[in-house]
């Protein structure tokens, strides 16, 4: 990855408005419980890769009950709002966020109940050697749970995915399912699970397209600049005839380390 800022305030700021407070991704709360569905999250040491903004971070705390949450962000922006929501929670104690750089993570082998993220691992060129980060990081018995945004397959784009990524603009490193589940089994995770979530996305798509081109447009623009968010209007746009073929496709993805 680059060290351009990706991430800027201008663009936080619009996605939390779209996403939700502390959401640079979208689905919310509801969403992150669906990712975590099963895992148990009491008590524990949680990863959290890619942590934004932060609230999911604090979700895990405040509601989750987690007993340590360490975020992790390449982006200094995102982390000082991070640190900011953090503060504002009064879970200093509870919540930590580090700004790294891209590369090993910085973390002995086996401190993790469960590793975490968001889809913010779209942004990791080396899928193989990310899975084998998480395997090492987690302890024994240990959850990966993450969603991401995949590719239907490997190999060249489709023109409208290829349109739809540049207009995105954001470094898009896009993989296939079959590409996570073999660096997910290579690395030694087993009950490697992958649910495919874009019948869920092509719905919610749809619906912030219509928002932002609705009757709203006006505030929208107003609140963030005009040349923004007819730029906003482009990438959503694109985005409908990948979501509708299947070839752009958000997933879950789940594994976990052997005792």
């Amino acid at each position: 990855m680059s060290e351009e800022i990706l991430y800027d305030d201008q663009a936080v700021g619009f996605l939390e408005e779209l996403w939700g407070e502390g959401f640079l991704s979208p689905g919310g709360p509801e969403e992150v419980a669906k990712v975590v569905q099963g895992v148990e999250l009491k008590g524990k040491k949680i990863l959290d890769i890619g942590c934004g903004s932060g609230a999911i971070a604090v979700l895990f705390a405040k509601v989750f009950e987690a007993a340590k949450v360490v975020g992790i962000d390449v982006e200094a922006p995102v982390c000082e709002v991070a640190r900011r929501r953090v503060a504002k929670a009064g879970l200093e104690g509870t919540v930590e966020i580090i700004q790294v750089t891209p590369g090993p993570m910085p973390f002995d082998d086996e401190v993790f109940d469960v590793v975490f993220s968001k889809d913010s691992i779209i942004h990791i060129p080396d899928k193989v050697s990310l899975a084998a980060e998480v395997f090492r990081v987690l302890k024994p018995g240990g959850m990966f749970a993450a969603s991401d945004w995949l590719t239907n397959h490997d190999g060249e784009m489709s023109p409208e995915m290829a349109h739809y990524v540049k207009m995105e603009d954001l470094e898009f490193q896009m993989a296939s399912p079959a590409k996570y589940r073999s660096a997910m089994e290579a690395a030694g995770f087993e009950q490697v699970e992958l649910v495919d979530r874009n019948p869920w996305y092509s719905e919610v798509s749809a619906a912030e397209l219509a928002e932002l081109t609705g009757p709203n447009r006006s505030g929208w623009a107003e609140r963030h600049g005009e040349e923004f968010i007819a730029h906003q209007i482009e990438i959503w746009s694109a985005m409908q005839p990948v979501l509708k073929s299947g070839e752009h496709c958000p997933h879950h993805i789940r594994g976990r380390k052997p005792e």
